[in-house]
């Protein structure tokens, strides 16, 4: 289920990233909705909000180790977490891995979902963001064990 997850996104990812690099011109920007939601062609030739521009060696290199880790968490202690910081990493790891397959390619990333008051991004980013704030929600709501975190009213662990 994990690999059908992972396969899944970045074959969503990189067909809409195909369509839109095949169809579209560098800048140009089609409404979906008017004045709200647009397909726009940017690429990102930097990390998250478009910093370290040109700088390869960390918008290729630290993913890879991300990625690492990553892997490292699903073939060897996810059995010890909850089902939630599985499915927080697999989305983490899918994203990255659709973004990175990007830069390794082509030098920059594809991005096109644009609501003019965030930056433009794309289908890997919507799963890198998904998968950590459900990796939050697991360090907010859940301990150590992975067992549902019981607080009262004043905030404090029922269980202490």
């Amino acid at each position: 289920m994990t690999a059908l997850i992972i396969t899944g996104i970045i074959i969503l990812d990189q067909i809409t990233k195909y369509m839109v690099r095949n169809n579209m011109q560098i800048g140009e920007s089609l409404p979906v909705i008017h004045d709200v939601f647009y397909i726009t062609y940017v690429q990102n030739r930097g990390a998250a909000f478009s910093i370290l521009q040109n700088q390869h060696f960390f918008t290729i290199f630290l993913p890879i180790i991300a990625m690492g880790i990553c892997v490292y968490f699903l073939f060897k202690v996810r059995d010890k977490y909850n089902k939630l910081l599985t499915y927080a990493v697999i989305l983490v790891l899918a994203g990255g891995l659709g973004n990175l397959t990007d830069r390794i390619i082509f030098g920059f990333v594809t991005d096109m979902f644009n609501f003019r008051v965030f930056p433009v991004f794309n289908v890997a980013d919507i799963a890198v963001t998904c998968g950590c704030v459900l990796g939050l929600i697991y360090v907010l709501f859940f301990d150590d064990d992975g067992k549902e975190n019981k607080v009262n009213t004043e905030g404090t662990n029922i269980d202490e």
